[in-house]
């Protein structure tokens, strides 16, 4: 609070955000836990604000809509104040299943991800960082944000575990790929992995269709959708990473192959920035969205 900042070429001082201060906002994106949305949230709807809240708080409710852009934009014309953002793993993970959806129909898929500690926040980016500065002085290294050394490791849990045995994460991409392709019966299981990578999150994905599946419909069918970029070239080693795929607007999709396990089955890799498509861009992809379309004015012009 009171810091100065500057964007677009003017200066603004940043508020405390508390009840009272959203009524000159058109809109406002929430990057804070869950209890600061549900606290704050209702107080900007009430002011005519427009919410777009990117933690989980209202992921599963049914009267606010949970949107990827490419997929079900519909629901930006439903809201009631308040419009939900996907988890990180599962807007990767769609990127690549929904085109694939929208020409075999998808029956069940299994993922497990690469998850890359900025995901987690700038205090695991610092501790990889630390530890990785530790090995090559020979020095102890120390732990607080992972409950394992995440240098040079995989640690297979994000979040804490359910009764059930699968951690929140894991739970959040089968509900959440449920409500946003709309497929309520859609079965999903998930292995959600922390490794040792700065940004962007990598799924590998096995999934099995309603119809028969062809690898190079499924290649044109990723080619042709706007969320993905088609890097699916094996003989020349052509494939997504992280790497390349951090600070990209698109997710990237290869080893695209039939699966041998599953019927109507195809095996796939995807990479996406999960601090872009994965949290902020997905968000402002929502709002340009309704500016376009004439269902986000300025408070002044309604």
């Amino acid at each position: 609070m009171g810091k100065v900042i500057e964007s677009g070429g003017q200066r603004f001082t940043v508020e405390e955000a508390k009840p009272g201060v959203f009524g000159e906002v058109d809109v406002a994106f929430f990057a804070v836990d869950g209890a600061t949305s549900r606290a704050l949230a209702p107080d900007a709807v009430k002011a005519g604000c427009l919410v777009i809240d990117k933690s989980s708080a209202y992921r599963m409710d049914p009267a606010v809509p949970l949107v990827i852009p490419e997929i079900n934009p519909e629901g930006l014309r439903s809201h009631q104040g308040i419009i939900a953002n996907p988890n990180c793993s599962t807007a990767v993970t769609l990127m690549a299943l929904w085109p694939l959806h929208l020409r075999f129909g998808l029956k069940r898929y299994f993922v497990a991800t690469y998850q890359s500690v900025s995901g987690t926040g700038a205090d695991a980016v610092d501790e990889l960082e630390a530890q990785i500065q530790a090995h090559v002085a020979g020095a102890p290294m120390t732990k607080k944000v992972y409950p394992y050394q995440i240098a040079f490791n995989a640690i297979p849990q994000v979040d804490p575990f359910g009764a059930d045995g699968y951690t929140g994460e894991e739970t959040k991409m089968r509900e959440e790929s449920r409500r946003i392709m709309g497929l309520p019966d859609l079965k999903v299981s998930a292995t959600c992995v922390r490794v040792p990578v700065v940004r962007a999150h990598s799924v590998a994905v096995n999934a099995e269709f309603e119809r028969p599946v062809d690898v190079a419909a499924a290649r044109e069918a990723i080619a042709g959708f706007a969320g993905a970029q088609l890097v699916d070239d094996p003989e020349q080693r052509l494939y997504p990473t992280p790497l390349d795929f951090s600070r990209r607007v698109q997710c990237g999709v290869g080893r695209i192959r039939v699966d041998t396990a599953l019927d109507n089955g195809l095996s796939l890799w995807a990479s996406g920035d999960n601090l872009w498509k994965g949290a902020a861009l997905n968000a402002l992809q929502n709002a340009e969205l309704m500016v376009r379309d004439g269902t986000l004015r300025p408070k002044a012009a309604r």
